[in-house]
């Protein structure tokens, strides 16, 4: 199936004030975010990726056109010559699509229509998101229905309290978010091409499209307990990050186990919820 990604956001929040890197293309080891979304499709065999592109465009052109396989691939240099040992991307197929400096998540979802309107189905996602979902059971339960769409949801991800207050003032209740029965909209969308049919122009994914089909019960929910973490924030990235150098990288999927050791941290040619931008 083709992937989507929406990596055109500005990304304020994750930025540091000293690089105009777009967010998709921050870093966690060696790559940058859009690459850890890309090779988790991948493992699943999903190779044929379309990009929305909008803010930082030509950092994303250039750092496919110029991929570094070395950075996480073992290698053999021999007489000043490179023998690949393994390979990232040399079978996935990339679309480039500028799809707006400003447009919302449907307007760069109804921008690419042409490259997936003949799919029977197609993936879509933020390129902040990491997961461990087993994406091949998602898809499984959406293909044996008749729902336009289904997103990952999560528990909520904010630490904070929840409180229950009388009238009066009387404070009666206590609660942590992550222990009510709520969810978050964790991306990862399976859609069909009839989704086009929901998305008006500069129109929002989830709040014009999918909420009203939620309501008329065409939308499915594939909820997930498990690894599920956004980058949104230098403090999320960061906590990525510190995932990743101490070997525990659970979204690498790719790797086996107990396996998903760190890669070496070079930089290949990089410096370093609520609805998200995107």
């Amino acid at each position: 199936m083709k992937v989507v990604l929406f990596c055109g956001g500005y990304g304020m929040r994750m930025r540091d004030g000293q690089t105009d890197l777009p967010k998709p293309m921050m870093t966690v080891g060696p790559r940058p975010l859009l690459w850890h979304v890309m090779r988790y499709y991948a493992h699943y065999g999903h190779t044929d990726f379309v990009l929305c592109l909008g803010y930082g465009a030509q950092h994303i052109k250039d750092y496919f056109l110029t991929y570094a396989e070395t950075a996480s691939n073992d290698f053999v240099l021999s007489g000043g010559q490179v023998e690949l040992l393994g390979s990232d991307i040399q079978d996935w197929r990339i679309t480039f699509v500028h799809t707006g400096q400003d447009s919302p998540i449907g307007e760069r979802l109804r921008r690419v229509r042409e490259h997936v309107q003949d799919e029977e189905m197609f993936l879509a996602n933020y390129a902040d998101v990491l997961t461990d979902l087993p994406l091949d059971t998602m898809i499984e339960e959406f293909a044996a229905s008749n729902a336009v769409g289904s997103l990952v949801a999560v528990p909520p991800q904010a630490a904070f309290h929840c409180i229950e207050v009388a009238d009066d003032g009387q404070l009666n209740a206590i609660h942590s978010l992550t222990d009510l029965p709520l969810w978050e909209n964790g991306g990862y969308f399976v859609l069909r091409p009839e989704i086009f049919d929901h998305l008006p122009e500069n129109g929002d994914l989830i709040a014009d499209a999918c909420t009203p089909l939620a309501k008329a019960g065409r939308m499915l929910a594939f909820r997930h307990k498990g690894f599920w973490h956004a980058a949104d924030t230098i403090k999320e990235r960061a906590a990525l990050e510190a995932l990743y150098r101490s070997g525990r990288s659970p979204w690498m999927v790719w790797q086996p186990g107990d396996d998903r050791e760190p890669l070496q941290p070079a930089m290949a040619g990089l410096t370093v919820n609520t609805e998200h931008e995107r």
